[in-house]
């Protein structure tokens, strides 16, 4: 709980939603309690015996920010350490490329930035999970099936941490309906991403990761969805090069 002085938390609308006027310099210690009173009620704060104010339990956010201490491939000899945070901005910079070339290229209608938005929080459990190692959580149905039994406790845990007047914009991206329509565009950007990790590992010199490169490349085509191959087809080939390759403003 995060505890704030009582005059921060007196806005001039919550006086006037008090039906005070702010300029009321008689009656000014009627108008704070009242700005209180009414901010309280509405679910903003709550009232201490001390003249303080304390600020509500909304932690959403301050736990999304800690994704950069989960640290990804656990198992393996890293040359280049990748959080979670790094990697689910990278998911979502793919999987809205795959959005577009869906809904551009392919035709298909697509909400790009639905798509963005879900892969920003597709990872999000992990917070309160911690990252799984990918031999162990898909060893067998059974513990993969448990597992996505507790990433669905620990969204909807996550969830209930932001203020419920909120709850209804993020429930649909954290484990609604938008995340189930765009499972596959964003399952298969997560896969882009463990892909071009490879790629970055073995430039690196780490060959820890060649069988990884291999097989994940493989699970990528058994995906069989075109806008997987168009990606792979028009940008891998650039992750091979080096920064003087790529190019530098002339």
């Amino acid at each position: 709980m995060i505890i704030i002085p009582y005059r921060l938390a007196v806005r001039n609308k919550d006086v006037k939603a008090a039906g005070l006027q702010t300029d009321d310099i008689q009656n000014k210690g009627k108008i704070k309690t009242a700005a209180l009173n009414f901010a309280a009620g509405c679910g903003k704060i709550s009232r201490h015996d001390k003249g303080t104010v304390k600020a509500m339990d909304n932690d959403f956010f301050a736990l999304i920010s800690r994704m950069r201490y989960i640290e990804r491939w656990s198992l393996m000899r890293n040359s280049i350490r990748e959080n979670v945070q790094e990697h689910s901005h990278m998911v979502a910079v793919i999987a809205h490329a795959l959005g577009v070339i869906r809904r551009d290229i392919l035709g298909i209608p697509c909400d790009v930035n639905a798509c963005a938005a879900v892969a920003l929080y597709h990872d999000a459990s992990e917070i309160l999970t911690g990252d799984l190692p990918t031999p162990i959580k898909y060893h067998d149905d059974e513990i993969m099936s448990a597992y996505r039994r507790v990433e669905k406790l620990a969204s909807d845990k996550l969830l209930s941490m932001l203020p419920e007047e909120l709850q209804g914009a993020f429930a649909p991206i954290l484990n609604g309906e938008t995340e189930r329509e765009l499972h596959d565009l964003v399952k298969a950007a997560d896969k882009m991403s463990a892909y071009i990790k490879c790629i970055e590992e073995r430039k690196a010199g780490n060959n820890e990761f060649a069988s990884a490169e291999k097989q994940t490349l493989a699970a990528l085509h058994a995906y069989n969805m075109p806008e997987v191959e168009y990606f792979i087809g028009h940008f891998i080939p650039a992750f091979e090069k080096t920064l003087d390759e790529l190019g530098s403003i002339e």
